[in-house]
């Protein structure tokens, strides 16, 4: 059997463990990153290293895409050496990245009209469920092109769920993270509440997992925040968590730039828009802000 070229781009946290899943004898992984190193040991592992975006192009019928934001997605696509000008007509682009519903449909639009397909291919479960090929993908696009794109969404799903036509999976993704940093606000506030009141963390985590109210992963994350908090700096806290609360202020504004494309106001998102990065930081009263 004659393995297939896969290209994938951005091998960050989570891209990396997803890209490292399709190195197998179906598939022949092409990746390209901005950071040698992570490239190299893609590449010790069986895959082969590019030296551009264009190269990737030029050899895959699949590239996806990892990166972190609408612009740095654009980079990739657009340009003389970009994935729209370099790649095969019937070539299949997943964005995987969590982006604005209206860039996506943008840029899915000028795909067609190069002969490409692109998909919205969002993915949830962090970096441990990529290496352990658990993750969730929201997918949307045609079902035929979503098809063959399933044996290798498989490498590092748990489940995919096609969530419809084009725009949709993003949808979705948005709506995720918005509920999931909800959670993470509440829960945090809550353990502010029973603290002061002289309970755990923990006690909380009791009744809350009895009820439904409380997940394991809201209990994980201020629970380990805080443990943190107590033996770090502010800036060890800012070091270890500011790029997370950064990464959730500018998910919660896709939320919002998105609610507003379908004018729909979303006054919650907008509190924890600003709250987010507070939140990841444990900053309250007693502990200065991080300028």
């Amino acid at each position: 059997m004659t393995a297939q070229n896969v290209g994938f781009i951005g091998l960050g946290d989570i891209g990396k463990p997803m890209a490292t899943r399709l190195i197998s004898e179906a598939f022949k992984l092409h990746v390209y990153d901005l950071l040698q190193p992570v490239v190299d040991e893609l590449v010790e592992q069986g895959a082969e290293a590019c030296q551009s975006v264009a190269e990737v192009a030029a050899q895959c019928m699949y590239i996806g895409i990892c990166v972190r934001d609408d612009m740095q997605v654009e980079a990739l696509l657009y340009g003389a050496e970009g994935i729209l000008a370099n790649a095969a007509k019937g070539t299949v682009i997943a964005v995987h990245s969590t982006v604005t519903q209206s860039k996506l449909l943008q840029w899915a639009e000028d795909a067609h009209h190069s002969g490409l397909y692109l998909l919205d291919a969002p993915i949830t479960g962090g970096a441990r469920r990529a290496a352990d090929g658990t993750l969730c993908y929201m997918v949307g696009g045609d079902e035929a092109v979503v098809d063959r794109c399933r044996s290798i969404f498989a490498t590092s799903a748990e489940k995919v769920v096609h969530a419809g036509d084009l725009g949709a999976g993003i949808a979705l993704k948005l709506c995720n993270n918005f509920i999931q940093y909800a959670e993470f606000v509440a829960m945090a506030e809550a353990t502010r509440l029973a603290e002061a009141s002289g309970l755990s963390v923990d006690v909380l985590r009791e009744v809350g997992l009895s009820n439904g109210v409380i997940n394991e992963q809201m209990h994980l994350f201020v629970s380990g925040r805080n443990n943190l908090a107590l033996s770090c700096s502010v800036e060890q806290m800012a070091d270890i968590f500011g790029p997370l609360g950064a990464l959730g202020q500018k998910d919660l504004q896709c939320v919002l730039d998105s609610a507003g494309d379908h004018g729909i106001a979303l006054p919650t998102a907008e509190f924890l828009r600003e709250r987010i990065v507070d939140v990841f930081l444990a900053r309250d009263e007693s502990r200065p802000a991080v300028k």
